[in-house]
Formats: C-alpha cells, structure tokens, sequence
C-alpha cells in the first residue's frame, strides 16, 4: 500500500521541518503536538521556511499555499487515525518516547507504521513497547529537514520487510537520499559525529584555543563548512549530550565519555541556538 497521509508527533524544529518536507511532495499531513503555542510555532515557521523559497524564485506562491493546505494541526492523537505512517519526533528521551509509541500504539489502525526520528535510542527497545514491532522503523531526519537529503533508516529486530520498503518509498518521493542503517547506538552519522564534537568541546576546556579558533580550524584543516562547536549550537547541546550518554551506556567504552564542560553547559541551560546562547551567543 502506498503511504499519502503522514502523521507527525511534535511540531518542534525536526517535526515542523518533516512536515513540510512532506506537504511540499504533495502528501497530507497531520501535525500534532501537547501545546497548542507549540503548533503555532510550528506552522510560523513552515510558513517562513516556504516563503523564503518563493522569494528565492525556488517556489510559485501558489504551490506554497497548497504545501500549507495539506497540513492539518491538532494536539490530539486521535485525529492521527487516519495516517498511514506516523513519524515521533519527541525529545531525545527514552522513557518520553516509550509513552508516546505506547500511546500511539493505543489510538492510530493497527496497519499503520510507526516511525522514530530518534537520533540514537535503540529502534528494537521502542518496538518492544507496541503491539506491532514488525512495522516499526527509525527515521532518522537531518536538520534543517527540508534541505538534508540524508535519512538513515533503522531496522529494528522486529521490522518487516513490507514496512521497510515502504517507509523507504516514502522517503524517496520527497526528494530524500535513505540509507539502510542496523539498530545500534547511535547509527552511523552521530556513532562518528557527536564523539567529533565531544573532542571539540574537551579542546575547548583544555584551552587549546578559543572556540572561534576551534571551528575555524577545522572549517579550514578539514574543509568543514561549519566548525564543531558552532554544529553543536545547532544541534543543540541538551541533543549532543543525550546522544553521548546512548553511546556511553550502550558501548561501555570511555571514548564517549561527555566532556564535564558539554554536561555544566547544559545544566546551565546554555543549549545553543534555540536558547540564544551555546558555546557561541546568538542575537
């Protein structure tokens, strides 16, 4: 069965940017989220995503309007009843999430398959808490969602085949590069990532050089077109942090001990962009 009508838990930057990705390839899309503020920002920022598109000339004002049209937002789960695909993209915490996929497992058809755009926790351990582990998969989106290409694509012990083909149909028909991806701890992008980072941001703490000096080193040494402490601000240091301790539990190798500093930032609320203020301040 081909998937039209995707179901989205979460209206934050990931679950906003998937949204659109998806109203904008012609599919309908339901938006949900606890808080209504929440939905309205959401909706905000779909709404200047896709216009910075049209005055671009990348987007006619009229197929803006229709992306617009195709989502619908609600902060109720049952409205999902619908959906064909169901994508969480909650906080990175596992305990949060293992009460939405349970909750979701309660309202949406028992057809219907429900995805994680986790960054990291165990797709086979969220699989567990359903009544239909074989059409459960993760979703892992790249922010910002509508310009990455990349979605790795995890295979929980229990995911069918069926499920997989599917999902990754999906992911193509809007433009989207997938890769198969075995469930582990951290997937491939962020198990390389996130530990690049960390020794960024132990660099830092060290005093090695400034985190201006940092970044811009590695923009220049490495040809990354953004440096590791300003990827974090992105990412946000609250994210970079819960990664780390998947990867941490899950291996039991020190390498990915978190630097004492990320862990003090982040008790300090210092999360980056989304809070105005990381390792860098933001107007």
């Amino acid at each position: 069965m081909t998937i039209k009508h995707i179901g989205v838990v979460g209206a934050g930057t990931m679950g906003n940017g998937i949204a659109q990705a998806y109203a904008a390839k012609g599919f309908s899309v339901t938006m949900t989220d606890v808080a209504e503020a929440a939905l309205e920002r959401g909706l905000a920022t779909i709404d200047a995503s896709l216009e910075r598109l049209v005055k671009k000339e990348k987007l006619a004002a009229a197929d803006k309007a229709a992306a617009l049209g195709r989502i619908k937002a609600s902060t109720r789960l049952a409205d999902l009843a619908e959906v064909e695909l169901v994508i969480e993209a909650a906080t990175e915490n596992l305990e949060l999430k293992l009460g939405v996929f349970a909750e979701l497992d309660r309202t949406v058809p028992p057809g219907t398959i429900v995805a994680s755009n986790t960054s990291s926790i165990s797709i086979t351990r969220l699989a567990a808490a359903t009544k239909r582990p074989d059409r459960v998969i993760g979703m892992h989106f790249f922010n910002p969602v509508p310009v990455m290409q990349l979605v790795e694509l995890i295979r929980g012990l229990q995911t069918s085949d069926d499920t997989y083909a599917r999902v990754e149909a999906s992911a193509k028909a809007i433009g989207k590069a997938p890769i198969r991806v075995r469930n582990s701890p951290g997937f491939v992008v962020n198990r390389m990532l996130c530990p690049m980072i960390n020794e960024a941001v132990f660099a830092l703490a060290e005093g090695l050089a400034t985190a201006e000096e940092i970044d811009h080193a590695m923009k220049l040494g490495a040809n990354h077109p953004i440096g590791p402490l300003a990827l974090c601000d992105l990412i946000g240091l609250d994210v970079e942090l819960a990664v780390l301790n998947v990867l941490y539990e899950g291996f039991k190798d020190p390498k990915y001990r978190p630097a004492p500093l990320l862990v003090e930032m982040v008790e300090a609320g210092y999360l980056g962009r989304k809070t105005g203020r990381g390792f860098f301040t933001y107007g």
